[in-house]
């Protein structure tokens, strides 16, 4: 997995306040404060060529709600790529659009846009944007999941917060993004701290022991058991050893013997 060193992400909205307020908060606000990760709203509103500032239109064929015009999307895209440019990209950005009907955003599409040096998200609103702008700027349609929101912005933050965790120098460990949920292809184990006893329930003795093997064998088949249980669909695809795969088939056995 090709990881960039840096990122800086481009968001073209018409709240860029939104996104600078959400994204300057926590892990990710430390990370654009040491130059790990860059983060710049575009108002689209600001390349309207409509006097009054509109970006938005009846649809053509009638129906409810308005449409985002093609123009101020594609000026203010033109405009920054530009910009992009005479900073000294090499190649052309990969343009995000959100949207409930494009593909579904995941960890593995994640480490791919994490090679990148930069990326240009566009949040629609209202009924959507035209067509055409799309098609011109040669969008990758891309959903975080099957429900419908107000607009992109929600959505693209979702997105840079998960592909900044995966930028060296973001997180405060740097294995720490490879150790959690998703990696192998396996839901992460559960996780303990002090008090030892709290109400009654106990931290489990294993972690206790200080013996790191034992600790990392109970933490992996607490990781398959997991992924069994919430999300089984995972496991075609996880990375087990020989040894985890025993651990699986066993599991599986024990459940169909429960369920007899």
């Amino acid at each position: 997995m090709l990881i960039c060193k840096y990122m800086n992400f481009y968001v073209m909205t018409l709240f860029p306040e939104m996104i600078l307020q959400g994204m300057s908060q926590s892990i990710t606000g430390r990370a654009m404060a040491k130059g790990a990760i860059s983060v710049e709203a575009v108002n689209i509103r600001d390349y309207t060529n409509e006097r009054h500032g509109h970006v938005d239109d009846a649809p053509y064929g009638g129906g409810a709600g308005m449409v985002m015009q093609a123009q101020p999307i594609c000026d203010c895209y033109e405009a920054l790529l530009e910009r992009i440019r005479r900073q000294g990209a090499e190649k052309k950005p990969r343009v995000i659009y959100l949207t409930p009907q494009g593909r579904v955003f995941d960890q593995s599409y994640a480490e791919e846009l994490a090679g990148e040096e930069n990326l240009i998200f566009l949040c629609g609103h209202y009924e959507g944007v035209d067509e055409r702008a799309l098609t011109l700027l040669e969008t990758e349609n891309v959903s975080i999941g099957d429900y419908v929101l107000t607009g992109g912005e929600l959505p693209a933050m979702v997105m840079m917060d998960c592909i900044s965790r995966l930028v060296p120098g973001v997180l405060g460990k740097e294995e720490s993004a490879d150790i959690e949920t998703f990696h192998d292809g396996l839901l992460e184990y559960p996780q303990y701290t002090r008090p030892e006893v709290y109400r009654d329930l106990r931290v489990p003795e294993i972690l206790l022991s200080g013996h790191h093997g034992n600790v990392e064998k109970w933490r992996r088949e607490q990781s398959i058991e997991r992924t069994l249980r919430f999300r089984p669909d995972l496991l075609p695809k996880a990375r087990l050893t020989e040894k985890e795969q025993a651990y699986l088939r066993g599991l599986l056995a024990e459940q169909e013997l429960g369920g007899n």
